[in-house]
């Protein structure tokens, strides 16, 4: 009984015993940002895909794939920690500062911010090591983008 007691006491959750894949992370927290305003459309999923197929030139099948275990870690997420880790140590600021940009395109993808959504990239781009002016100007460059 105490061993057991032990071994649940002990036993890591899953998403703590091995750091995730770079590009797993980077789906999961494109995924997490379609679904902070408890709606996750068509219109989000096609920007997710398309930055997912363009960053690491997936093949439809292979894009498809990461977005099911990125949708299924979702669901099944309890912090982001393990994600925006494995962010940190594989992406260099360049990088972090382009996700960021990934993030706003997929949260205006419907047309409308919802301050839930701006409130998780503030949040995520402070744990990414990302400054508030970069984060803003990222916000800006997208906003450009969709009017133009």
């Amino acid at each position: 009984m105490f061993r057991q007691m032990m071994q649940l006491l002990t036993a890591a959750p899953a998403e703590f015993r091995a750091p995730p894949d770079l590009r797993d992370a980077v789906a999961v927290l494109l995924v997490e940002a379609a679904h902070r305003d408890d709606v996750f459309g068509p219109e989000e999923r096609a920007v997710i895909t398309r930055l997912l197929k363009n960053k690491y030139a997936l093949s439809e099948r292979e894009c498809g794939e990461l977005m099911a275990a990125a949708e299924h870690a979702n669901a099944n997420i309890t912090q982001l920690h393990p994600y925006t880790r494995a962010v940190t140590e594989q992406m260099d600021y360049e990088a972090r500062l382009e996700l960021i940009e990934m993030m706003w395109e997929v949260v205006y993808a419907d047309g409308v911010l919802d301050p839930d959504e701006d409130a998780l990239i503030r949040r995520l781009a402070n744990l990414i090591y990302v400054t508030d002016r970069d984060r803003v100007l990222a916000r800006q460059r997208v906003v450009a983008r969709s009017k133009g």
